[in-house]
């Protein structure tokens, strides 16, 4: 920038638009990546999709277990869990139980309010997307 400004350059080298990326990336990436996880882990929450054989435990239960796609918001308690697993190092099979509880709870038993007592673990997942 130097040199342009002093007028010894008129026109950019081609390495200076990789490094203007690669500067504002190191530098701008993590302050908004901890922003959106603050925000997600105190107020937000967190948006889920999940393809993976969903299993229930409920007493009356007659929905057998089988494939299904979940795409839903999760709480702000649940994100705050996740985040915390895997600022530990957790593998996504050890974020897997409170994922199936975070879905249970948002898209399952609709916030509380419907299919009281239900428990959904899931296996065999095929693909699992967590968003901020």
């Amino acid at each position: 920038m130097e040199r342009y400004r002093a007028g010894q350059l008129t026109t950019p080298q081609k390495k200076l638009p990789a490094a203007l990326v690669e500067e504002t990336t190191s530098e701008w990436q993590p302050q908004v990546r901890a922003q959106a996880r603050e925000r997600a882990a105190t107020s937000g929450g967190m948006w889920v999709e999940c393809t993976a054989y969903f299993g229930f435990t409920a007493r009356g239960s007659s929905d057998g277990g089988r494939q299904r796609f979940a795409s839903t918001a999760i709480s702000s308690t649940y994100a705050k869990q996740i985040l915390e697993l895997q600022e530990a190092g957790a593998t996504d099979e050890e974020l897997h139980p409170v994922v199936a509880a975070a879905i249970t709870e948002s898209y399952f038993t609709d916030w509380g309010s419907r299919c009281h007592g239900l428990q959904a673990n899931f296996t065999d997942v095929l693909s699992l997307k967590i968003f901020f």
